[in-house]
């Protein structure tokens, strides 16, 4: 597994699965320190089962090649596991280092359902879980278990509620999708 952006609590995996951390602070836990958004990471094609990136995708330069490198890193079949804070939320702007305020359906883009922007990456990913967690007055009254229990209502949520409804933080699992295809299809989808 690879840890991008561990910091100095570079993860623990159970059962025996060796995990490298990467960052490029020195004084984090990493075993390898790298430029994150300097392409490619010091990795050879397909070395990892399974990748985290716990509050970095915020940071980065360029979330596209970021993720096209994730693609890159982690085997067909394997898991990419992202954490970011929503951009509704308090966190999302008080940090002067994040250059990107995301939404539950930022990465759309590398999916089936692009909305007619899958010309930016060949890199495809099929979304295995999101999962959004609300400011905890909003999860006392129920929104936070509607917001994941329906796409439509998370939707609904994103278009109409969320800046009263606050989002606090997105949990993103993904698979990478071998031989993608060109990107594009049809123009744009109005929502």
């Amino acid at each position: 597994m690879l840890d991008v952006g561990c910091g100095i609590n570079k993860y623990r995996a159970s059962s025996g699965i060796e995990v490298i951390g990467v960052d490029v602070n020195p004084d984090s836990a990493a075993d390898v320190i790298c430029d994150l958004d300097r392409f490619p990471y010091p990795f050879a094609d397909r070395a990892f089962d399974a990748l985290r990136a716990i509050h970095v995708i915020e940071h980065v330069t360029d979330v596209v090649k970021t993720m096209e490198e994730f693609h890159r890193l982690v085997r067909p079949g394997g898991r990419v596991r992202i954490e970011t804070p929503h951009y509704t939320d308090y966190s999302s702007f008080c940090d002067p280092t994040h250059k990107h305020h995301l939404n539950s359906f930022s990465f759309r883009y590398f999916g089936d359902d692009h909305g007619g922007f899958g010309y930016y990456s060949r890199a495809r990913f099929r979304e295995i879980s999101v999962r959004v967690t609300l400011l905890r007055f909003w999860r006392y009254l129920g929104f936070e278990f509607l917001v994941n229990r329906s796409r439509a209502f998370r939707r609904f949520w994103e278009f109409y509620l969320c800046y009263v409804v606050r989002g606090k933080a997105m949990e993103f699992e993904f698979e990478p999708v071998d031989g993608a295809g060109p990107p594009g299809g049809p123009g744009p989808v109005r929502d």
